[in-house]
């Protein structure tokens, strides 16, 4: 009998442990999948609007979509989860991006296009916060930094090497292949989440907060959207403004109603969780900077210094390999140094790398601007490493879900926010320049990077709120592990 349970427990013991080595890889070429997807469509919009005999401009809605699709579908992905499980929801959402992936890529006109892209939205708005959360529940607090850490690598790298992978495959392939290339990724993640992901639901499922959904869905897609065509002169300055005010509205509206029901969408009691609302707020601040680099840098090597959109994409990967060389390192700065210290001088050291761009001239050795790349991989890679692992420190079990959706929702408007601070900045500066004149663009963009390193650098104060010792749970079980 005792044998028996003892074969039991063991038999146990290495399912578990063979759940935490293959989970990471699950929600890893998941998000990989998505995050290189949300990118390398920009990349291919002319070579789509040829494809179907339209204007590029026509298929604005093509990127727009995605991006609302999303910003509606995250909110909802917390309380799927508890509802119907993780294994479920996060196969159902791999399903429907694979599936999607596949529309897009059979897609005879931009309305079908459009159709496809919203559906790709909701299948990507579930796999982010679900796979983060079933992490986050399979590895206890001393593991939780190793498995964040591996997993946050597809978010750094994917919108890195989208650019890259999608001008390639456009150049040598049909743009119908970058939907294509997706579902041999879809098919194995689903084998493995099958083998491999765990299945956890809420013992007590909350009914669905339908007015939260669409008072904070609609709020977060309009303020998406306005974010997104930012710039454009086909809206006047009233409207863009008045698009501002009714999002800014629907978002204070939510926060009426979620303090009056029982069971809100998004539960905001857990930013009084003080490492949490430190590392999510701090983490939109710091974005605000950091979201501008993907729009900076292409303009940087192919307007400013005159290389080819290829040879941009090139000099944008030394920062992908950099990032994923900080992974086995993240852990040992933040067990000798502590969260606080390493966040506060990391964003900063992040703001100066930003202001290395600014000396990059057309006489710059190629060297220093893989070394400068290098630099700023390295430090991205333990910024979010740091911020997204100590987000959930002192976050109880039972709102590891609510937290997560949180958490994804105001992430996903941060990248919005960073790239209308980004463009908004760029176009300050650059204002009527003929693009041909690259000594007058190179300083435009010049004195972009100054004003996007100085936020940077000024965003390090949102982490000297965080005591010494926080996160020191997580920080000093995963240097030793």
């Amino acid at each position: 009998m005792l044998g028996a349970m003892h074969t039991h427990d063991t038999d146990a013991s290495a399912a578990q442990s063979t759940v935490k080595r293959y989970l990471p890889w699950v929600v890893a070429t998941a998000l990989f999948m998505e995050q290189l997807d949300s990118t390398i469509v920009n990349t291919a919009v002319p070579a789509m609007a040829a494809g179907l005999g339209v204007t590029p401009l026509s298929l604005k809605g093509v990127v727009t979509s995605y991006i609302l699709s999303l910003a509606v579908g995250i909110p909802v992905s917390g309380w799927m989860a508890d509802r119907y499980g993780t294994r479920r929801v996060f196969s159902i959402a791999v399903a429907i991006f694979t599936l999607a992936s596949m529309l897009c890529g059979l897609a005879v006109n931009v309305p079908m296009l459009v159709a496809a892209r919203v559906l790709q939205g909701m299948g990507a708005a579930m796999m982010m916060p679900v796979g983060r959360l079933t992490i986050i529940r399979t590895f206890p607090k001393a593991e939780l930094l190793g498995a964040m850490n591996f997993v946050i690598i597809p978010a750094l790298i994917g919108p890195l090497l989208g650019p890259t992978v999608g001008g390639l495959m456009v150049h040598w392939l049909s743009w119908r292949d970058i939907f294509f290339v997706n579902v041999p990724f879809g098919l194995a993640a689903q084998w493995l989440i099958y083998k491999y992901m765990p299945d956890y639901r809420s013992e007590h499922s909350q009914p669905l907060d339908i007015p939260g959904l669409v008072l904070f869905g609609s709020g977060t897609a309009l303020l998406s959207w306005v974010l997104e065509i930012f710039g454009e002169h086909q809206l006047g300055t009233q409207t863009v403004s008045l698009l501002l005010i009714v999002s800014v509205v629907l978002l204070a509206g939510y926060v009426v109603h979620a303090r009056r029901v029982i069971h809100p969408l998004l539960q905001l009691a857990v930013l009084r969780v003080r490492t949490y609302r430190v590392s999510v707020l701090g983490g939109f601040v710091t974005r605000l900077g950091l979201g501008g680099m993907p729009f900076l840098l292409p303009l940087l090597y192919q307007l400013g210094l005159g290389r080819s959109a290829w040879e941009s994409g090139l000099l944008m990967m030394p920062s992908a390999l950099a990032a994923m060389g900080m992974k086995a390192m993240a852990p040992r700065f933040l067990s000798r140094f502590g969260y606080r210290q390493v966040l506060i001088v990391n964003t900063v050291l992040i703001g100066f790398t930003i202001y290395g761009f600014s000396l990059v001239g057309a006489e710059t050795p190629l060297w220093c601007v893989v070394l400068l790349s290098l630099a700023q991989g390295f430090f991205n890679s333990l910024q979010f490493t740091s911020m997204n692992s100590l987000a959930f420190a002192d976050i109880e079990p039972r709102d590891t879900s609510m937290a997560s959706t949180l958490s994804s929702s105001l992430q996903q408007l941060s990248m919005s926010f960073g790239l209308a601070c980004g463009s908004l900045v760029t176009a300050w500066y650059l204002g009527d320049v003929p693009q041909t004149d690259h000594a007058a663009v190179l300083s435009s963009l010049h004195h972009a990077f100054w004003t996007v390193g100085t936020i940077t650098v000024l965003s390090s104060l949102s982490f000297w709120a965080l005591r010494r010792d926080d996160g020191s749970a997580i920080s000093r079980a995963g240097a030793a592990s």
